[in-house]
């Protein structure tokens, strides 16, 4: 059996889960979310594009109803040992499967809940469950539950982290040779995730960002390469990722010489950042921690060059993104406490003269002053 913690883990967490349960007076929980499931029981799967729930009850007892192709992945990857299949066919409809199923474990008129907010639930196949569930019993939305319980890391988790924070500054080490003159962006994005992959890490939840010259610019990945120029620039965001924990980092390096407006830029980013790390203690607010980045923008006259957010919380995902909640952004009352990994990024795109910079690492917190997980230092690079 594939399982990347021991049973003692997964028991622990179900008592999490089952405490949450009591104190919200639900019956039983349909969890959509991969992250979810991997989570509570090890199971390891991209088969939640297809409709598949992870039903678990009051007592801590759990049945996954799922497609044939996923039996053996579930039997082998987590300690699951009741599997219902609901059968591919014309016309097929799970949501079906599912009610009936819930029957069989007596849930007809019990407060249910539901993880509606997840990619492991389309808004088609989240129809379909509500039209079957309204006269079967009380729903309510239960999408936060697990999430929060994920957001408070423990020992083995954020041994976990630190082993993908390992494979992002591997990461790094292997691009930094290739970036220069003529270098070529598929070289330095293979050499970054086959360091990942050499060192027996995972595919990240969602791409690498990878662009130079005016594409540096951008926060997404897109499709296309080029080659490196003299004076360039060339923005990064990758993550090391190890038994689907994520640890990522984000930097925009230069090659040749450095302009005045990068310079501006790359001190406004390290600044931020800094200060972000100061308020990222207990005490404070994922809010507080977006403020002290938000002020340090401002001061440098940046307001209108920055985001709206500057990071969130990171572990354990999967596709479409390794971005998980809570997020630093305006207001957000979520307090930082100890034993969370989080990823902050300072990213500035100045559009008027087409000026990029970014600085991010992942974080550990503790009962004082995070604990950044990479080895790298917060120096500008210049090729």
């Amino acid at each position: 059996m594939a399982l990347h913690f021991e049973r003692s883990e997964f028991d622990a967490r179900r008592d999490r889960l089952m405490i949450e349960m009591a104190e919200k007076k639900l019956d039983a929980i349909l969890l959509f979310a991969q992250e979810s499931m991997y989570w509570l029981t090890g199971y390891d799967t991209f088969g939640f594009c297809f409709f598949q729930c992870l039903v678990v009850k009051a007592d801590g007892s759990m049945v996954l109803l799922t497609r044939s192709a996923d039996l053996r992945q579930a039997r082998q990857t987590s300690i699951i040992d009741n599997i219902v299949l609901w059968t591919d066919r014309n016309g097929a409809n799970p949501a079906v499967d599912l009610r009936n199923l819930l029957n069989e474990l007596d849930l007809l008129g019990a407060r249910i809940g539901v993880e509606y907010d997840t990619h492991g639930l389309t808004a088609y196949n989240g129809r379909r469950l509500d039209e079957q569930l309204q006269t079967f019993g009380q729903i309510a939305d239960a999408s936060g539950i697990v999430s929060r319980l994920r957001l408070f890391k423990s020992p083995a988790e954020i041994a976990k982290a630190e082993k993908a924070a390992n494979l992002s500054d591997d990461a790094l080490d292997a691009a930094l040779p290739l970036i220069k003159q003529g270098g070529d962006e598929a070289l330095i994005l293979a050499a970054m995730q086959g360091a990942i992959f050499a060192g027996g890490g995972d595919y990240p939840a969602n791409e690498f960002i990878i662009g130079s010259g005016i594409d540096a610019l951008l926060c997404r990945y897109k499709s296309g390469r080029r080659k490196l120029t003299k004076n360039d620039q060339l923005t990064l965001e990758w993550a090391g990722v190890f038994n689907h924990y994520h640890a990522p980092m984000m930097r925009t390096v230069l090659t040749g010489k450095v302009s005045k407006r990068h310079q501006e830029l790359f001190d406004a980013a390290r600044a931020a950042l800094l200060a972000v790390e100061k308020a990222m203690t207990p005490g404070n607010s994922f809010g507080d921690v977006f403020d002290a980045h938000a002020r340090t923008m401002e001061a440098h006259g940046l307001t209108k060059h920055r985001l709206n957010a500057c990071g969130y919380s990171v572990g354990a995902r999967f596709t479409p993104s390794w971005m998980d909640m809570p997020m630093f952004y305006q207001g957000n009352p979520e307090p930082i406490a100890p034993h969370m990994t989080l990823f902050a990024h300072m990213i500035i795109m100045d559009s008027d003269t087409e000026t990029a910079m970014t600085l991010g690492r992942t974080y550990l917190t503790t009962e004082s002053q995070p604990k950044p997980l990479s080895r790298h230092d917060l120096d500008l690079i210049v090729q």
